[in-house]
């Protein structure tokens, strides 16, 4: 799907140039409102160059003269065959400059949590390179000391449906493989609402394992058995005085 070229600038123009209301040219650059009232007011987009959208292919006089004429008509982009499929995307994903030092703690989550995942998929969630991902693997990496795990969605490295479609992926071709999974990696294997719906595992505390075997006629053997020869009553335990003793001594 073909997408508007420089919105912002276009809203500036179809506002100095045309008598569209604000909703129509809101909807047409998929902007709000009150944005585009801004910009009328001289508020917003000051010193935007308007970008004119009949000249670059995107609208036609015809299309903008009858949304003038009828405010309830919607401006549509104009079908241009150059731009079909561009929003799929082809090779690695271009980081931002600004997230580019928080790929390797990416990487690092992918590999621990998700190790099904090939090279091939994580270079292309997090935009990276088969050799950063193979020193991150193998704890070669030159700031591995210093690294921790963190989610690439958390990052905005990538989105959440596309690591689960890769996750899925992975799950089918491991499938198709015959490769035996055992529990916990078939639930890493699942999608967030998949995995989210399923009931969670009961566990027992540690603290308590093994009181299942205990039984109350044990606890009374050790009671019965126990040797009641070494229990010192308070006064010798805290060795305090006899009171005959102390009586003894008051006398003269």
């Amino acid at each position: 799907m073909a997408k508007l070229l420089h919105p912002k600038a276009t809203a500036v123009w179809l506002v100095d140039n045309t008598t569209l209301t604000f909703k129509q040219i809101a909807d047409f650059t998929d902007m709000h409102e009150l944005e585009v009232q801004g910009i009328a007011d001289g508020d917003v987009a000051t010193g935007v160059k308007g970008f004119d959208p009949i000249a670059n292919n995107q609208l036609t006089q015809d299309d903008i003269d009858k949304a003038e004429a009828d405010p309830l008509v919607k401006l549509k982009l104009k079908f241009n065959p150059a731009a079909r499929d561009e929003d799929k995307r082809r090779g690695p994903r271009y980081t931002p400059l600004s997230k580019r030092q928080d790929r390797p703690n990416a990487i690092l989550w992918l590999v621990k949590f998700h190790p099904e995942l090939a090279d091939s998929q994580i270079a292309k969630l997090v935009g990276t390179t088969k050799p950063t991902i193979q020193s991150i693997r193998e704890r070669t990496h030159w700031n591995i000391a210093n690294m921790q795990p963190i989610d690439p969605v958390a990052l905005g490295l990538c989105k959440q449906t596309e690591l689960d479609a890769a996750v899925q992926k992975a799950a089918a071709k491991k499938a198709a493989a015959g490769e035996a999974m055992s529990d916990d990696e078939r639930r890493k294997l699942l999608s967030t609402e998949q995995s989210l719906d399923m009931p969670a595992e009961p566990k027992i505390p540690s603290a308590i394992e093994g009181l299942e075997t205990f039984s109350l006629s044990d606890s009374n053997d050790d009671d019965d058995e126990e040797d009641t020869s070494d229990i010192l009553d308070a006064d010798s335990f805290f060795n305090l005085p006899n009171s005959t003793d102390e009586d003894e001594d008051e006398q003269p």
